[in-house]
């Protein structure tokens, strides 16, 4: 298919970065304006369709299998075999695509690489652009990094030594303000996956692997089947086989979970998988349920572990369900970020990741995700362990996992309440976070823990649930919007007191402060802190 010649009506308003005319090609903006013109009717229809399910929710309080869908799930069918890059997966690594990011992601020994313009990016133009151009300079080759502060420097290892590439592009309700065709700007998700894919689908298939995806924050298998029309769309446009897309779909929405099976199904010539991820299921259970009273509340956030019964019900759902239809089963993150000062913090942290790790090998999972290289080999440990030389155990079926409705969604089925502390550690990461993110940083190291957007939302959504719940923490204090302003003021003048007044004023903490404060306490639940928080992004 030829292709046609760019809008006279695209506009990039934005400041020039450097080369970025190697990203922002006539031929590749070209692409994205038919991507835009083509799928986004669609992509508003379904986020239309997102609030109307969510209304029916908040009319039922509950969530079943799709009665309309019976047959698929009954059907006798699987997914396309994974292509050689992507069958052994057993460690995958995430992070943002900034210049050295990208190098040590690459040589992290990981045999997978989430590469990420999503929670763990803020979007402002140059991180899109300029991440872009990284990825680009990867595959040809082009890339190091110096370090101005240590003067290190970084190179990529040799080819065979380097992670096999995952894209993750932003979700479905996020636009991009900087790129417009036709006076709209054009959804994130296609100008993240029209450009990376239009610059390296043919070049990564010389290099032995593909254009292979991430799709996050999916909410019915509807959203999975416009990402299906729209991979082959793009593999007619630049002429390479339909079925080199390959897409592995976060099953990080409560909605999703009852879908799973659909999902892949809508998705079968190009699925590779599924991943079960924590904190933006925990984050979109409190949205969907915010009505449906006390059973429904969510403790601290770090009790709820991936053992606790609902977790569990759904993380082995999810193993049993890809391995029947031959997917990849891939489980949660590891965000322990390893001390420098404090060696008896990371001997207790590398043993609760094993734990994790060892549980998600024997549960079934085919890999796991990390992200910092000193976790790899803890990582691979436990994988390895299992799998010995086999690529993957899809061959485990765990026919004996059975998955009621009803159980996906027991929250109450968790041993824990909601504390005081968990309030202050809610206000602390929310604060601390939405800082960074409005200054260009997505993935954030804080208290030992790399952070990002999910972090951030669940924090915020733990804070306005148990207000609106009318919780009582064990130290007799109701949560109300003056108590979280209270803890929110003091958090604000502790952090000024640990950096310093020069590096208070020179930051974002106020706008931060106020942003969290917002989101937690306004009656009507934004259905996403990054909406907001767009508007106060700067570049």
């Amino acid at each position: 298919m030829s292709a046609p010649a760019p809008s006279p009506l695209a506009i990039v308003d934005a400041e020039p970065l450097p080369r970025q005319d190697e990203v922002l090609t006539d031929a590749a903006l070209a692409f994205v304006a038919e991507l835009h013109r083509l799928f986004t009717p669609r992509r508003d229809e379904l986020l239309a369709r997102r609030a109307e399910r969510r209304a029916e929710i908040a009319r039922t309080s509950t969530l079943d299998f799709l009665p309309d869908t019976a047959q698929v799930r009954e059907g006798d069918w699987k997914v396309a075999p994974a292509p050689a890059a992507l069958n052994d997966r057993r460690v995958e690594i995430t992070g943002p695509t900034d210049r050295k990011m990208t190098i040590n992601a690459l040589n992290s020994g990981a045999k997978v690489w989430l590469a990420d313009f999503e929670d763990a990016s803020a979007p402002t133009w140059e991180n899109v652009v300029l991440g872009q151009r990284n990825l680009i300079d990867a595959y040809t080759r082009r890339i190091d990094f110096t370090d101005p502060k240590s003067g290190k420097t970084y190179a990529l290892k040799p080819a065979e030594e380097l992670a096999t590439v995952v894209m993750r592009p932003r979700g479905w309700h996020l636009d991009e303000r900087h790129l417009r065709f036709d006076g709209r700007p054009v959804p994130g998700a296609l100008v993240d996956f029209g450009l990376y894919f239009f610059h390296n689908a043919k070049r990564l298939i010389e290099l032995g692997k593909g254009p292979y995806f991430y799709l996050p924050k999916t909410e019915s298998h509807l959203e999975a089947r416009l990402w299906n029309e729209i991979f082959v769309f793009a593999q007619d446009y630049v002429g390479i086989p339909q079925g080199t897309v390959r897409a592995t779909v976060l099953i990080e929405t409560i909605t999703a979970a009852y879908e799973m099976e659909e999902i892949l199904y809508e998705l079968r010539d190009h699925a590779a998988g599924l991943n079960a991820g924590r904190w933006d299921y925990l984050f979109s259970i409190v949205k969907n349920f915010r009505d449906g009273g006390a059973r429904f509340v969510l403790p601290d956030r770090n009790a709820v572990t991936m053992t606790a019964p609902f977790m569990r019900a759904y993380t082995e759902l999810l193993v049993r369900t890809c391995h029947k239809r031959g997917a990849h089963a891939i489980g949660g993150m590891a965000a322990f970020i390893p001390s420098r000062k404090d060696a008896e913090v990371n001997k207790v942290a590398f043993e609760k990741v094993k734990a994790d790790k060892d549980r998600e090998a024997a549960d079934g999972f085919d890999g796991s995700w990390v992200a910092h290289p000193d976790l790899v080999p803890i990582a691979m440990a436990s994988f390895d362990a299992v799998l010995g030389e086999k690529p993957n155990q899809k061959d485990r079926l765990r026919e004996d996992v059975s998955v009621a409705p009803g159980d996906l969604i027991a929250i109450d089925s968790l041993d824990a309440v909601p504390t005081y502390q968990g309030l202050v550690s809610a206000v602390q990461v929310g604060i601390r976070y939405i800082e960074a993110w409005l200054r260009g940083l997505g993935a954030v190291a804080i208290f030992n823990l790399m952070e990002d957007a999910a972090t951030a939302e669940i924090s915020r959504s733990q804070i306005w649930q148990w207000i609106n719940a009318g919780v009582v923490f064990e130290n007799g204090q109701k949560a109300t919007p003056e108590l979280a302003r209270k803890v929110a003021g003091e958090e604000l003048a502790a952090i000024r007191a640990e950096i310093g007044e020069e590096a208070f004023a020179a930051g974002r903490w106020q706008q931060a402060h106020d942003l969290l404060l917002t989101v937690s306490l306004d009656e009507d639940y934004a259905d996403f802190l990054t909406l907001p928080a767009y508007e106060q992004l700067r570049g």
